[in-house]
């Protein structure tokens, strides 16, 4: 009976262990691999999830350290009125595209010796950073924010200088006279008959008028009319001689001036009448009668000269010649009648003189002859930024020297300064001269 129970109880127990290790198998088997498989699909998606959350973070670095680098470069104020948000957020966009394309741009080389002329270039100018590679960023125009000023709008007309025109405009009367070429005797008769309507000088409602005549340029011969009293229509009836070559009446220059006498005082000047082209009329050979509106002036017209200078530019090289030739009827600025004449010449940019270079002085003459050359060194890509100064000065060994009058060249030169450059850059390497009249400073 003991060892029937016994029995059982082994039974039992060896049941048991064979249902623990079917369960335990059953468990390796099934249970396992299932969980394993899960945990390295998530460890894999978060570490995927990782690395791309690392990407992120270093392309985020990696544009804002590009960003904060061209922002550096580019300066642009956070506090500045005069660039509104807008602007400064398209520039910022504008800027994040151009870091994504990587394009790439190469500087040419330049010269050394345009090393100087770069150095003295205002720095707004950006003359050694130009960009040939890209278009700069097209900013559209904004509204006008609070705090920003446009001094345009704000621009008056001067009266004074609206009324100084008028006044120079004005005309003062008229006079009458008659001009005849003697071609046996190369002589050039001017008859002064009569003037009308003259301005009222005296107190009494009336003036004592009387003309001046010269043959430009040359004012040392002068003539001048008896002096008629009292009188605002005064008839004259005189005729003066000029000896002149035919050849030379072409570029000669009649010059009337009306004055008023005055016998306790200076003279007061009534007007003025330049005529130009003498053969405007007619040929001269028999006596023409004209008419001419006398111009209103408070000091006579003075020529101050011509200079002749040739202008060649080497766009290869980046060089530009100014040769000064010869100066012509200069006017007389010593007491012996005669002038020490040199030339200054001045390359200008902005405003701001970079380099000057002078001539040679010549004594006691009006009419000097120089065949100098002055040699600037200009790249091709700055020659619409810049001009030329040129000063014709009277050396004085005791004091400071005079200027006779000036001229200027360049693109943003008026009339014959502007046409000159202009010739110049249509033809290089081929020298273009020209005679320019001098004016005051």
């Amino acid at each position: 009976e003991l060892s029937v129970s016994l029995l059982a109880v082994i039974v039992i127990v060896c049941g048991l262990a064979l249902v623990a290790v079917f369960l335990f198998l059953f468990w390796k088997l099934c249970w396992v691999p299932w969980r394993n498989k899960a945990i390295s699909s998530n460890l894999a998606v978060l570490q995927s999830e990782a690395d791309c959350n690392k990407e992120n973070m270093a392309d985020k670095l990696k544009d804002m350290g590009a960003i904060s680098f061209l922002e550096a470069a580019v300066k642009i104020s956070h506090t500045s009125p005069d660039i509104p948000a807008e602007v400064q957020m398209s520039m910022k966009d504008h800027i994040m595209r151009r870091t994504r394309i990587q394009r790439q741009t190469t500087e040419p080389a330049s010269s050394t010796r345009h090393i100087s002329f770069k150095r003295h270039l205002p720095r707004q100018m950006h003359v050694s950073s130009m960009d040939y590679g890209m278009d700069p960023p097209a900013v559209a125009e904004q509204p006008t924010s609070i705090g920003r000023i446009k001094p345009e709008l704000y621009k008056q007309k001067s009266v004074d200088s609206e009324d100084s025109k008028k006044e120079a405009a004005k005309t003062c009367g008229k006079i009458n006279f008659t001009l005849k070429y003697d071609y046996e005797n190369e002589t050039l008769t001017v008859r002064i008959l009569r003037a009308f309507d003259l301005p009222a000088k005296d107190f009494c409602g009336s003036s004592d008028p009387y003309v001046k005549i010269y043959l430009l340029p040359d004012r040392k011969r002068k003539f001048q009319t008896r002096v008629h009293r009292k009188t605002l229509n005064p008839t004259f009836d005189e005729s003066f001689h000029f000896p002149v070559p035919h050849e030379e009446l072409a570029s000669r220059k009649l010059h009337l001036s009306v004055f008023d006498f005055d016998r306790f005082s200076r003279h007061d000047m009534i007007g003025e009448v330049i005529m130009e082209n003498l053969f405007e009329v007619s040929d001269l050979s028999s006596e023409t009668s004209i008419w001419k509106d006398i111009q209103y002036a408070t000091t006579e017209s003075v020529d101050l000269g011509e200079i002749m200078f040739s202008l060649c530019y080497l766009p290869t090289a980046g060089r530009l010649t100014l040769t000064v030739i010869k100066c012509r009827n200069l006017k007389a600025m010593d007491i012996t009648g005669y002038s020490d004449p040199y030339v200054k010449v001045s390359l200008l940019c902005d405003g701001r003189r970079l380099k000057k270079k002078k001539t040679t002085i010549k004594k006691n003459t009006l009419n000097p002859t120089y065949n100098e050359a002055i040699i600037f060194d200009i790249p091709p890509e700055n020659m619409d930024q810049v001009s030329l100064l040129i000063s014709v000065m009277d050396y004085d060994r005791v004091g400071h020297n005079e200027i006779i009058g000036v001229c200027r060249v360049g693109v943003n030169a008026e009339g014959l300064g502007r046409d000159h450059w202009n010739e110049m850059l249509a033809y290089p390497r081929k020298p273009i001269a020209h005679w320019h009249p001098l004016v005051e400073v």
